[in-house]
């Protein structure tokens, strides 16, 4: 007769792996709950640049933090630390989320790619010229990639409201969309808003990545081994005048997509640790000692089950969801409205971050897929009414998180960055209320149908 740990230890490895998986499909609940505390950090930050305190706005944020190793030192502002430090890991789950779509989500066809790619392509092309025609002086001009970007956390999180109705396929098409929105964002900040590059830091980045790929060749499968050479890499493009939050990207994109081989099955192994822990846990006499051999062997069997791009994504996500970007808007949504020049250049970089979001996101994404199908590329997925992809346009047009950090990029003018920053939180609530209000009307008509 099997003893009652023999009878329910096979089951534990089950039951592990589908926490793991259960965690996976929370993916899409984080993202529509992190909607809702980015905006409230959003509006904190507001509150507290237009409150009796709004000097400690921006004197916390420029307090020194130094990193000292012996006698070297390197002191940067609160601020550079969550813009350039913190927000790397942003741009990290970003890569890796772009490697599993390439693998074998939304982007692993050209057929499956075709709308959402051509979609994208709309609405970066249409919202660039919208703002390019409102703001002809050269020196404003250089904000054309503002409204460009969606942010997917707020637009998932408004899509959530409208309730299970919402077709997934819906769902499916927002996200591939703002991924695709994504990839274009990292190569516009690359190719245009990183100054001149200085090639002794790229070997030092170039070096970090040798790092990674020698871990990753001897089978080093701990994300905490990784740090060090991500750091390297992220220091190396600091040097070289790339933006070093762009070392997420890359070391996201470099995480492999696949499961380590072992002899074993990783299910087996958990087997056998846990009867071996029971075994050992239960004895007359109990050495704590030995009980950690087979809690490290569950440990690793626990690691191999899910792949390290699917794996590292789940840990980060939480933290970068209800931590990295809330803090990033509370450091950077705090925009004073009292005496706010709101006139000449800054009017003019205002209205086209406005139109080009509000306006220019939906018309570029209709466009563009209504060009894809037209020509024979692409077909509607299934449940995809041109209403519904009406509604993606429109939520498209919530930049935040992205759109704020390449108007930090394009402009250093404090009144310039004040009217952009602006424009966006402005473009956002209305792109958000009109997605709504039209989401509304096509539930409506998706219950009656």
């Amino acid at each position: 007769m099997n003893s009652p740990n023999r009878a329910q230890a096979p089951a534990a490895p089950q039951i592990l792996a589908e926490r793991f998986f259960a965690a996976l499909e929370r993916f899409l609940h984080i993202e529509a709950v992190s909607g809702i505390v980015l905006l409230l950090a959003a509006a904190a930050a507001l509150g507290w640049a237009n409150s009796p305190w709004a000097a400690s706005y921006e004197h916390v944020w420029h307090t020194p933090i130094s990193i000292s190793i012996g006698t070297s030192a390197f002191s940067q502002s609160l601020h550079f630390w969550i813009n350039d430090g913190l927000m790397t890991i942003f741009f990290l789950v970003v890569g890796m989320e772009i490697r599993r779509e390439i693998h074998e989500g939304t982007l692993s066809t050209a057929a499956l790619a075709s709308l959402p790619v051509a979609a994208a392509v709309g609405g970066v092309v249409v919202p660039a010229l919208i703002y390019l025609a409102i703001n002809s002086d050269p020196a404003l001009q250089h904000g054309w990639a503002i409204p460009t970007a969606t942010d997917i956390a707020f637009a998932v999180g408004v899509l959530a409201l409208l309730g299970r109705s919402i077709p997934g396929s819906i769902r499916i098409f927002l996200l591939a969309l703002a991924i695709i929105d994504d990839i274009a964002a990292v190569l516009i900040i690359a190719i245009f808003y990183s100054s001149g590059l200085d090639y002794t830091g790229l070997l030092v980045a170039a070096l970090g990545i040798a790092i990674v790929l020698g871990f990753q060749t001897i089978g080093i499968a701990s994300a905490f081994s990784y740090l060090l050479p991500g750091v390297i890499v992220w220091y190396g493009l600091l040097l070289s005048g790339a933006h070093p939050t762009l070392a997420g990207v890359v070391l996201g994109l470099m995480t492999p997509v696949v499961r380590r081989r072992r002899r074993e099955q990783p299910v087996e192994v958990a087997t056998q640790a846990l009867n071996e822990f029971g075994a050992r846990s239960q004895a007359a006499t109990v050495d704590e000692r030995e009980l950690v051999s087979p809690l490290h062997r569950l440990e690793e069997a626990q690691r191999d089950l899910l792949s390290p791009v699917v794996r590292v994504q789940a840990a980060l996500h939480p933290w970068v969801a209800f931590g990295v970007m809330p803090l990033f808007a509370l450091a950077n949504a705090g925009v004073p409205l009292a005496g706010a020049n709101l006139s000449g250049a800054s009017l003019s970089v205002l209205a086209g971050v406005v139109l080009a979001l509000v306006f220019g996101k939906p018309i570029g994404i209709l466009l563009g897929s209504w060009l894809a199908v037209r020509s024979g590329l692409s077909r509607l997925p299934p449940h995809v009414t041109w209403q519904g992809l009406l509604v993606v346009g429109c939520l498209g047009g919530i930049g935040f998180t992205m759109s704020i950090f390449i108007a930090m990029l394009a402009f250093a003018d404090a009144r310039l960055l004040a009217a952009a920053k602006l424009g966006v939180l402005v473009a956002s609530f209305l792109a958000a209320a009109v997605g709504l209000s039209i989401g509304r009307l096509y539930v409506r008509s998706v219950r009656s149908s």
